[in-house]
């Protein structure tokens, strides 16, 4: 689920650590060599390829190119790690020819420490228009007319900037289609780092349930996890840590609780490697589990193995989610999204961004493919009660998805 919902987000480890009680301190985090030492970002080799790529689907379609502002997308393309502001800076990336990037006059240095790909960069000053240094970058790379594509969360004051700098020379369309062809399927190196986000957060969960006792608050655990996760060398910024009632909700709710004997404990976190995220969630109990509380754990350990048993080449990624509700509301729970139940998706895609599509959500006919990533994450949860929430990600490969994570063993053995 979603790490960053305001109601619950446990504060990043470093701007946290200097209110982490004793107690906590002395816990961890584990000592040792960073797990990302020698971790590989992504070559300029490779984004070379993914250019490639999607220059050859722009001619195909006969798109004269692609606008991509601050983000994920323009990290994926470009190795430009930037954040969004009033101020643009995009990659114009044509059909034909080099990329141009467009950024502040004053943030040109700082921009091209991570620019991977080419090297023409066009400034401009704060009394200019970016967006007429951004239809004078597409005619020189000869587009002057036709659609031009905008990546799908470039935001409209940029569209519309481009639009009345061209004065209508060009068409506008969505560029979700063309980018999705390439950030859907992943290549070996994201992967490796994938599954290396993936492995650090599993042990941070681990060193955390270790360590919780009765009397801790959400904050305390999850600055266990943090800690550990930046000792391993993961980038961390923050997770759900949800008490009692409060996992009932899947993000949470403004009730104040502390761990007791008895106490659900839901944790939803992860990390980025070089970018790339991991998504893992474990619930566990403090004490002795009730029968309810074993049974729906249970159910949702089913759930999780019913959506990788239905996952195959060539399979709609919503019929993963309709395999798991149905079995389900033989258990009593839904029927569809209804509570007490699974009121969400079974799981999302994954990679560059925690949630990405595609989605393993009911009517999604993409089908699956190798090389994409997902989340499975099929909980149940009882308005009044508690939830229980298991997730682990995991691969699509040509025989079978293939787990980053082992499934958590039992709810006596939850890591």
């Amino acid at each position: 689920m979603h790490r960053r919902n305001f109601l619950t987000a446990v504060a990043a480890a470093g701007a946290a650590s200097a209110f982490i009680p004793a107690a906590v301190r002395a816990a961890g985090p584990p000592e040792g060599r960073p797990l990302t030492a020698g971790a590989t970002p992504i070559s300029a080799d490779e984004r070379r390829a993914r250019v490639a790529k999607l220059q050859r689907l722009m001619a195909e379609q006969g798109v004269g190119a692609l606008i991509a502002e601050s983000g994920s997308s323009l990290d994926y393309f470009t190795g430009i790690q930037w954040w969004r502001s009033e101020r643009t800076t995009v990659a114009v990336i044509p059909a034909r020819g080099e990329v141009v990037i467009v950024t502040p006059a004053f943030e040109e240095p700082s921009v091209r420490e991570t620019l991977a790909v080419g090297d023409d960069v066009r400034p401009w000053n704060e009394h200019e228009s970016p967006f007429e240094r951004i239809v004078q970058a597409l005619k020189d790379r000869g587009v002057t007319s036709g659609p031009i594509a905008f990546e799908s969360t470039t935001r409209l004051f940029i569209v519309d900037g481009v639009r009345d700098a061209a004065a209508g020379a060009f068409s506008v369309v969505s560029g979700d289609s063309l980018v999705r062809a390439c950030r859907m399927i992943k290549s070996p190196a994201e992967l490796a780092l994938m599954q290396l986000a993936n492995t650090i957060t599993l042990e941070a969960i681990r060193h955390a349930h270790a360590s919780t006792h009765p009397g801790m608050s959400p904050g305390e655990i999850g600055a266990l996890i943090g800690a550990a996760t930046t000792a391993a060398g993961g980038g961390w910024d923050g997770g759900l840590v949800l008490l009692n009632e409060a996992s009932a909700y899947p993000h949470g709710s403004h009730q104040k609780e502390i761990v007791r004997e008895g106490s659900v404990v839901l944790v939803d976190v992860g990390c980025t490697v070089h970018g790339y995220t991991s998504d893992i969630s474990r619930t566990w109990i403090v004490g002795a589990p009730s029968a309810k509380q074993r049974k729906v754990w249970d159910t949702v350990k089913r759930g999780q193995e019913i959506a990788l048993e239905t996952a195959r080449p060539g399979v709609a990624v919503g019929s993963i989610d309709d395999a798991v509700r149905a079995y389900y509301e033989t258990q009593g729970w839904g029927p569809g999204y209804r509570l007490p139940g699974l009121s969400h998706r079974t799981g999302h895609g994954i990679g560059l961004d925690g949630h990405e599509p595609p989605y393993l959500v009911h009517g999604d006919a993409t089908p699956l493919a190798p090389g994409m990533c997902f989340s499975d994450e099929p909980g149940i949860y009882i308005p009044g009660e508690f939830g229980i929430r298991l997730e682990d990600c995991w691969h699509m490969t040509p025989a079978g998805p293939k787990l980053f994570t082992p499934l958590a063993p039992s709810i006596d053995q939850p890591i």
